[in-house]
């Protein structure tokens, strides 16, 4: 099959003759600009998708996926609506919860938290404290014991440790001939858990399911039940179908809608960057169209034998359209390799650039992410590929226009 004479042209151009070194450097500037844009963009999206992913991870260690909550706080009949939910499609595990609020004090220190209480050998297949405990047990919440799982920002604040006593004040009051007095129970200390959210650390507090009842006085009943699904990202679509099937008097919700701000944040700061950086890539696609007008001006001689010849003005553009996809091509392949090799290997370069400077980027002390998270999504490197490559072929318009424009008798008049 023969191949289209522009093509073969165009190749020909790229190549640097004696006389227009000049421009061949132009070009090689414009290939490393492409490809230092597009391996910064594969490279930052890929490390605020590992960010993303983290944070999910860590809340979704203390937040369920769906969760049933009982009218006014309160659900009678868990035991039922445990076993409704059973036979959903997604729903792996249930487990009930009660939800209140508190004061800790220990010494002259006291502090607010969100006590809830739990049943541990179901709370595991719902939740991930046993992977963050980093003292104690989550099995010795037992029933009637009166232990207590605290956060680790809320054990430090209160200054205790797995052993001590705790005095737990719910606000329900006991009336008595004196008023109104808060009900105080001691708990002890059975172990800390940092799942390495501020939020969580340093506010809940975990205390079995039975204590619990019996401190917000709630019988038999609980606060609701929490869901774990097959698949977290289906979990809009199962509570609106939960919705629909609970004979319950119940508000359903999922993780996504818990903590929808948070999650469309870190999406509006993705797509932020994205266009921030695509910034770099035009203005290295734009240089392309230097390089084609210095192209065209040198080569307007060939171009008016070409059109002689009987070349269409169609086929000079062509040809030029050809040089700039080449050099964007290029460098387009260049920056995709970089990217995500570098991308991959974020967790090894880092390190290394880190005890090459002698410096922490994330200092244990201040993040409760200490490395740099990165995972690579096949689609922002097709989508990053695209748009590199429609702005390299869009710079190449003009100048090729331009060439297609030259007069032939105008270009020879001088050689």
């Amino acid at each position: 099959m023969a191949i289209p004479y522009e093509l073969l042209i165009g190749l020909r151009y790229t190549r640097a003759k004696k006389h227009n070194h000049f421009i061949s450097f132009i070009s090689l500037i414009s290939m490393f600009g492409i490809a230092l844009g597009v391996a910064a963009l594969i490279v930052v999206l890929s490390v605020m998708n590992g960010f993303q992913t983290e944070l999910r991870s860590r809340i979704l260690a203390v937040v369920s996926h769906v969760q049933i909550t009982g009218a006014g706080g309160e659900m009678a009949g868990w035991q039922r609506v445990v076993e409704m939910v059973a036979g959903e499609p997604h729903v792996v595990a249930a487990a009930p919860f009660v939800q209140g609020q508190g004061m800790l004090a220990f010494g002259e220190t006291v502090r607010g938290a969100l006590v809830r209480g739990i049943l541990p050998e179901q709370e595991d297949r719902v939740a991930d404290f046993r992977p963050h405990m980093k003292g104690g047990r989550l099995e010795a919440l037992q029933p009637d014991s009166f232990h207590i799982v605290l956060g680790s920002e809320l054990a430090r604040a209160l200054g205790v440790f797995v052993g001590d006593r705790v005095t737990l004040i719910a606000p329900q009051g006991v009336v008595t001939p004196a008023g109104v007095m808060p009900r105080l129970r001691s708990f002890l200390v059975a172990g800390v858990f940092e799942v390495g959210m501020y939020e969580y650390d340093s506010g809940l507090a975990l205390i079995h399911l039975a204590d619990a009842q019996r401190l917000y006085r709630l019988e038999d009943k609980v606060s609701g039940v929490r869901l774990k699904l097959d698949d977290l990202f289906v979990a809009p679509r199962v509570a609106r179908s939960l919705a629909g099937k609970l004979d319950v008097n119940a508000f359903i919700s999922d993780w996504t809608r818990s903590h929808a701000n948070f999650f469309r944040a870190v999406q509006i700061e993705k797509n932020m960057m994205f266009i921030i950086l695509s910034l770099i890539v035009a203005v290295a696609a734009f240089n392309i169209v230097s390089t084609l007008v210095m192209a065209v001006t040198d080569k307007q001689a060939d171009i008016a034998i070409l059109r002689t010849l009987g070349a269409s003005p169609g086929s000079i553009m062509a040809v030029f359209i050809v040089q700039g996809a080449l050099i964007g091509f290029i460098g387009l392949g260049m920056g995709i390799a970089g990217g995500v090799a570098l991308a991959l290997n974020v967790d090894v370069v880092v390190p290394f650039i880190e005890r090459l400077l002698g410096t922490q980027f994330l200092a244990k002390e201040v993040y409760y992410i200490s490395s740099l998270p990165s995972e690579l999504q096949w689609r922002d490197v097709t989508t990053i590929t695209s748009v590199a490559f429609v702005l390299a072929l869009l710079a190449t318009i003009y100048p090729s226009w331009r060439a297609a424009r030259v007069n032939p008798a105008a270009a020879l008049r001088y050689e």
